[in-house]
């Protein structure tokens, strides 16, 4: 087992530990040769029950995964878990209830002493302090959705799929798939509370799932998971508010079959923004209009696998990894910087269940 080093990409994969035929211990830690791609196998953290999604501390080494059941230790809901990364070990610290079932998201805001939740089927989200020494406090603030929207199966109620701060951390934005809405908090770093500033309304039945600012604060993209569509919007920092510009479909026009949108990133030189399709299988490109926030179609990639749940790119962008769920396998695609193009590098493992993926440099 190698010491974590501070220069080496690493990459931390979330997977379910409690699904049918998932063969998965844990949370799985792998070295990336940042060259050439490869990933090698480093070590698993045993015994977490589902960590479907992951988040590393902004700061210090730290990593917090959500724990996406409806009964956590003899309660009715899920669970937060914290672990430290030091030179020889990915070590467990503390554990808390997260305040609703089946979380499914979870971020750390940028001055690193909260931790936003989202609890998927319970529809709520709870504020998290986290202590000097990376344990979770219980939850500093709770707030229950309420609702539904139009799609008779997904959208009988509240089902808060992130929650995500935005760049200046005044605010964080929760997207609600049952709702089909965002909706906008206030963000109390003192108190450690969430006050409801505005919400914003997306089309009926669109299921939005994940939204992503652009590193220049100034515009966000939310992908829709049941129409398979992004929205491109201005986002106004000072006043924490979005203004629609453009919805553009995530699929390509001849394919007729069913699609769940899934993930969303945008290229660290904020050029190309991806997001990937589970059933057509793919990660669509697009390049982002520097003027006016607007996307612009570029290609579709197949993903070398069935169900894309998530996707990473490396911080230099020259790398992207793409975690099939399905097929159990990640693979690893370089990035070229001139187009934004995938290429396939024919570098691939087998993780059971991998749903999440998340570089850590500490």
């Amino acid at each position: 087992m190698s010491a974590i080093s501070k220069t080496t990409p690493y990459v931390f994969v979330g997977t379910y530990t409690e699904f049918e035929g998932s063969r998965s211990e844990g949370i799985y830690v792998y070295r990336m040769d940042a060259s050439s791609g490869v990933l090698t196998f480093d070590r698993v953290v045993k015994g977490i029950i589902n960590p479907s999604f992951l988040e590393i501390h902004p700061e210090r080494h730290f990593v917090y995964a959500v724990n996406e059941v409806q009964n956590y230790h003899g309660a009715a809901e899920g669970g937060v878990s914290a672990f430290s990364i030091e030179n020889d070990n990915v070590r467990l610290l503390n554990d808390q209830l997260s305040q609703g079932s089946d979380p499914c998201y979870i971020s750390v805001e940028q001055a690193g002493r909260f931790a936003l939740v989202a609890n998927y089927t319970s529809g709520s989200v709870a504020m998290f302090p986290i202590q000097a020494d990376g344990q979770l406090a219980p939850a500093s603030d709770v707030i229950q959705h309420s609702g539904s929207s139009v799609h008779p199966e997904r959208q009988t109620g509240p089902h808060a799929h992130c929650i995500l701060p935005d760049t200046t951390n005044r605010f964080a934005v929760v997207v609600d798939l049952g709702l089909d809405k965002l909706i906008i908090y206030q963000m109390d770093l003192v108190n450690g509370k969430l006050h409801k500033h505005t919400e914003v309304v997306v089309s009926p039945s669109a299921g939005p799932r994940h939204l992503i600012f652009h590193p220049n604060g100034q515009y966000a993209y939310l992908v829709n998971e049941l129409n398979s569509t992004l929205i491109s919007y201005h986002y106004d920092s000072q006043d924490g508010t979005f203004e629609e510009l453009q919805t553009v479909p995530t699929l390509p026009r001849e394919f007729k079959g069913e699609n769940l949108g899934a993930d969303i990133h945008i290229s660290p030189n904020g050029k190309y923004l991806y997001s990937s399709n589970r059933g057509h299988d793919s990660i669509v490109c697009f390049s982002i209009d520097e003027n006016t926030g607007k996307l612009i179609y570029r290609n579709h990639t197949s993903t070398e696998g069935r169900g894309p749940r998530n996707f990473a790119i490396d911080r230099s962008g020259t790398f992207m990894l793409v975690a099939n769920q399905k097929t159990n396998n990640i693979i690893t695609f370089k990035i070229n910087s001139e187009n934004g193009q995938l290429h396939r590098t024919g570098h691939e493992i087998i993780v059971s269940m991998p749903v999440c993926l998340k570089f850590s440099y500490l």
